[in-house]
């Protein structure tokens, strides 16, 4: 698949905007780094030509940033959204979150994007550029000089195991649209399965022991599009505060992953921006995987409209007593 570079997607927006099809671009701009990449939404041919990056670092889902974009004017934005991106751009629409005419959607291939936290991992600080061919990543450091990192050494877990390259939402499409996959995305969750319930309780308690309640997880998710959240609402008792104990701690999680449950198309986000590398997509995809055995393969935002198994009852639904003791197994 060929990689789609930065001058294609500025030319792309450029003509979208001269031809008066859209009056915004929600693009990427370079942040302090070159790996530092900030989503931004510009006005015209010249901050797109000055600012626009595009490369392995892209990997926000900008579906989320729909929902107050299309609020501001009339005038439809232009979006680029990688093939995950369009499952919860689909799930959102689902939802009635924004007004799909207010979109532009320009579909892009992706064959992964890198996680610079696994980077750091295997070269350490002083990274002064990263770039990537076929063969892999090469990373220029200040220390250590070029450091050659393979595609598994570099890519976010999310790409390794990526679930479709396949977009199912756009109006235009640059390049080849791929296929879904064949995916291994459930491998993790069945270790964990495979564990006693003790040994689970403990990988848990080791991973949210390090939440900050920064926020940064339900700030990004898609599928956490509420205006009032009750983890701002003071009389919840989970209000939006640093941890109290480690009951609260796990509860912030757990609620969340309940609330999502059904709804999550598994894009990633919440653990690509957790600033302490916590694996939250682990617990999405535990009740995904659930949801998928219990009531038939399902996948969230995969078609317009569609409803999630949770949210319709049939005399055939799975018994609460029967679901423990499989998902006990």
């Amino acid at each position: 698949m060929q990689k789609i570079t930065r001058e294609t997607l500025v030319a792309k927006a450029s003509a979208l905007l001269a031809e008066g099809m859209v009056d915004r671009v929600l693009g990427w701009k370079k942040g302090e780094f070159a790996y530092d990449v900030t989503p931004n939404v510009f006005a015209d041919a010249a901050s797109l030509e000055k600012d626009f990056v595009y490369g392995d670092f892209c990997g926000a889902n900008f579906s989320k940033y729909l929902i107050a974009e299309t609020r501001k004017g009339e005038g439809k934005i232009l979006v680029f959204l990688k093939p995950c991106d369009t499952y919860s751009f689909n799930q959102l629409l689902t939802e009635h979150r924004f007004d799909r005419e207010k979109v532009y959607v320009v579909g892009i291939p992706c064959e992964g994007m890198a996680d610079i936290g696994k980077i750091k991992a295997e070269v350490g600080e002083g990274i002064l550029e990263v770039e990537s061919d076929a063969n892999g990543f090469t990373v220029k450091t200040l220390y250590k000089g070029d450091v050659k990192l393979t595609a598994e050494q570099a890519l976010g877990e999310r790409c390794l195991v990526c679930k479709s390259k396949k977009h199912v939402a756009y109006d235009e499409l640059i390049g080849e649209d791929g296929v879904v996959i064949d995916s291994a995305r459930f491998d993790e969750v069945e270790k964990l399965e495979k564990m006693s319930s003790d040994e689970r309780f403990a990988f848990w308690q080791n991973e949210l022991s390090r939440c900050i309640r920064c926020n940064a997880c339900r700030d990004v998710c898609p599928a956490c599009s509420c205006e009032k959240c009750v983890f701002n609402n003071p009389k919840s008792g989970v209000e939006n505060k640093a941890v109290a104990d480690s009951f609260e701690e796990k509860m912030f999680h757990i609620i969340r992953a309940f609330h999502v449950a059904g709804r999550c198309t598994d894009c990633g986000e919440c653990s690509r921006v957790c600033p302490q590398d916590i694996p939250l997509h682990l617990l999405n995809r535990k009740f995904i995987k659930d949801i998928n055995s219990f009531y038939g393969e399902y996948q969230a935002g995969e078609t317009v409209g569609s409803r999630a198994p949770l949210v319709n009852y049939t005399t055939e639904d799975i018994e609460p007593s029967e679901a423990v003791e499989r998902g006990n197994q």
